[in-house]
């Protein structure tokens, strides 16, 4: 059964096992590796580092970068092996409006096709709601049909479809 956990440097080395499995530069919604620092992530040092900004970019009380929205971020777990990762954007900008929405996830490669990524986009749902969001706002790729029936299946109400800088992007609301 997974879980959603608070990034912790303890996953470190199923981390790595799952970024392998990625096509190299291939992007990782909701993962949080924009906010990587410099270096190498196999680098327990890094990485350490790299998990502790993705723990403080909740803190509300502490400014985030420029271009950047205060969120949570959750590493979906089944016992001890990394699964995925999941976002909470606890407010949007104009790029997330337009493209990127308040959740973003991703499931690592080998546990996809189980239903993983529709449970973690539910079990954030709440979460949504207690930071006092009526509704947010989930986007997918146009030809992403795993993901668009993702959110369906979590009450996603298809707005528009629309080209954007990063592609053509599929917009839902989910009423909280």
């Amino acid at each position: 059964m997974p879980e959603l956990v608070t990034p912790t440097e303890t996953l470190h080395a199923s981390w790595l096992a799952a970024l392998a499995e990625w096509p190299a530069g291939a992007h990782q919604d909701g993962g949080g590796l924009r906010l990587a620092p410099g270096g190498d992530l196999a680098d327990p040092a890094v990485f350490a580092e790299w998990v502790d900004t993705l723990r403080r970019q909740a803190d509300t009380s502490v400014a985030v970068g420029e271009g950047r929205v205060h969120a949570t971020h959750w590493w979906i777990v089944e016992g001890d092996d990394y699964v995925g990762a999941i976002d909470l954007r606890h407010y949007l900008n104009d790029v997330l409006l337009d493209l990127g929405g308040h959740i973003g996830y991703s499931v690592r490669p080998s546990f996809r096709r189980r239903g993983v990524a529709t449970w973690a986009l539910g079990a954030v749902l709440p979460e949504a709601r207690a930071l006092g969001l009526e509704r947010v706002l989930v986007t997918c790729d146009d030809g992403n049909t795993a993901s668009a029936r993702t959110v369906e299946r979590n009450g996603g109400v298809l707005e528009d479809v629309r080209s954007t800088p990063a592609g053509v992007k599929r917009r839902y609301w989910i009423a909280l």
